[in-house]
């Protein structure tokens, strides 16, 4: 903790206080002399007799006053540094839960993995042996084998989920321009985009700073983020995508005109398992979280102006590299 070096830090009041009790009796003395007071014991004169003891009075209580600021000074500091401490226990303690429950999911997700995947692809391959086999197909045996598909598909999805979720982050870091990122995930959400209906604009200003981390991961939470906005608008609306300078950090947002994120979700929207969507598997915001942290960064919902949800994902700038051009 760096040294308070002001002439009123916390140690330094009772000399304060001492100092100002002996000024302030001199000034009293020094008035009373100005004004033809005297003090007298005994027919003689005992002015400054008189100025020494209340001097001295003075100087004691300014003494005891500053003490008693002193003492509430370092109570104020001990109870701030006590719940700093404790803040950053419950932090530890939180993120060792934290582990925990990832390390069990882990095991979970494995042995989920482990046991349905096999099973899954096998139904899958069934079902799609149903519609390639000789004979026609009726219309109620194609319906059924396409919805077997695409549950398999779906189910297999939230296996991923559960794996990459329980999984530690491993970043491959290096240079990352911003606006390839913003291409490269225009690029990946577009036929998606296009396929619903929502136009797609990206703004990313020149001169943006370069970045240090892994661009496969950071355009994986990008590209979700897109989807995710293409899925709350219903077919129709506008995702911007931009990056805009704050500090030292870079900030990333993915807009949509939908209905936007209530207020009460906010809180949890990023929290493991917790979805809206009657078919999410509510790890898709968690996982982005756990990318952007690894990344030393941050990732947030707000209002977009006029209507929406923006995300927005703050990443802090490399260190000694080039700004892109």
């Amino acid at each position: 903790m760096a040294r308070d070096s002001s002439p009123f830090a916390p140690g330094r009041l009772r000399w304060w206080g001492l100092g100002g009790g002996i000024a302030w009796a001199a000034c009293d003395t020094l008035l009373a002399a100005a004004l033809g007071i005297s003090f007298e014991i005994a027919g003689k004169d005992a002015t400054w007799v008189v100025a020494v003891f209340f001097g001295s009075s003075f100087a004691v209580l300014g003494f005891l006053v500053g003490y008693a600021m002193d003492a509430r000074r370092r109570d104020a500091q001990a109870a701030a540094l006590i719940r700093e401490q404790a803040d950053a226990l419950a932090a530890t303690r939180a993120r060792l839960a934290q582990s925990e429950k990832l390390a069990a999911l882990g095991q979970l997700a494995t042995a989920i993995a482990h046991e349905v995947r096999n099973p899954l692809a096998v139904i899958r391959s069934a079902a799609q042996g149903l519609l390639e086999g000789a004979g026609p197909i009726d219309a109620d045996t194609r319906r059924a084998s396409d919805f077997i598909t695409a549950e398999i598909d779906r189910l297999s999805n939230v296996v991923s989920s559960l794996l990459a979720f329980a999984r530690p982050v491993q970043l491959r870091r290096r240079s990352v321009s911003v606006p390839e990122l913003l291409e490269r995930t225009e690029l990946l959400a577009r036929e998606e985009v296009t396929g619903a209906g929502v136009h797609l604009d990206r703004h990313d200003p020149p001169g943006t700073p370069v970045l240090h981390g892994d661009p496969d991961l950071i355009c994986q939470v990008l590209l979700g983020l897109v989807t995710n906005a293409v899925e709350a608008m219903d077919g129709r609306g506008a995702v911007v995508l931009e990056a805009e300078t704050k500090g030292d950090s870079v900030e990333i947002a993915v807009a949509d005109s939908g209905p936007g994120v209530r207020p009460e979700f906010r809180a949890r929207i990023f929290e493991p398992f917790f979805t809206t969507r009657a078919k999410g598997t509510g790890l898709g915001l968690a996982v982005a979280r756990q990318i952007v942290e690894a990344h030393a960064g941050t990732i947030s919902v707000h209002d977009r102006a006029g209507g929406g949800a923006r995300f927005v994902v703050r990443l802090p700038i490399a260190r000694d590299v080039p700004e892109a051009a």
